[in-house]
């Protein structure tokens, strides 16, 4: 059986991104891309909807000599879509039209490899709101985008419990928090 970890970057008041600024709002340090670097090469699936498999396969296709993006071209990767068609330009990558839960469900029975989900804010949603995510990854990155900042990463989620596993600091100001997440029916306490 094989474990699901989402991963997201982010802003520290929860934008995925900021018009304006660069990739990793220009903060990303020798550190930091080494984690990335390696992460990317490590055996795992990666799972994305259909706009970050657009941008990724996109990057990957204008940076096919970069060490991380040639990493993720050689690792299998899922795309849920039910606008995509088949077949995908990027190598090693699968459509799947069908329920993500179901379908995440499924690969978690069958197969033995991580699974790693990138981006795709509302397949991360769908997952962890039916339960099926192992590991919940965020690097939080030292800027407030109030102004600018896209994409709020939590808007529109359940409550959810989240158990501290693991924590790193990269180039003495991006921070790693991984957690192991607990769906909750609502806040500790209330009800009955």
């Amino acid at each position: 059986m094989s474990s699901l970890t989402v991963d997201f970057i982010i802003s520290l008041d929860g934008y995925a991104s900021a018009d304006g600024w660069p990739g990793y709002w220009g903060m990303e340090g020798p550190e930091y891309l080494a984690w990335i670097s390696e992460s990317a090469e490590s055996e795992h699936t990666t799972l994305m909807g259909a706009t970050t498999y657009r941008l990724m396969s996109g990057f990957a296709a204008e940076m096919a000599d970069d060490p991380g993006f040639a990493a993720l071209t050689a690792l299998p990767k899922v795309v849920f879509s039910s606008t995509l068609k088949a077949p995908l330009s990027w190598a090693n990558t699968e459509l799947v039209d069908g329920d993500p839960v179901e379908a995440v469900q499924d690969m978690k029975r069958r197969d033995s490899r991580p699974l790693r989900a990138l981006g795709s804010l509302t397949l991360c949603r769908s997952l962890l709101e039916a339960g099926v995510v192992d590991r919940f990854r965020v690097v939080v990155f030292p800027v407030i985008t109030g102004a600018t900042g896209k994409e709020r990463i939590f808007d529109g989620y359940r409550d959810i419990a989240l158990d501290l596993v693991d924590s790193r600091t990269f180039d003495g100001r991006l921070q790693l928090l991984e957690y192991v997440p607990t769906v909750l029916d609502g806040p500790p306490g209330v009800g009955g």
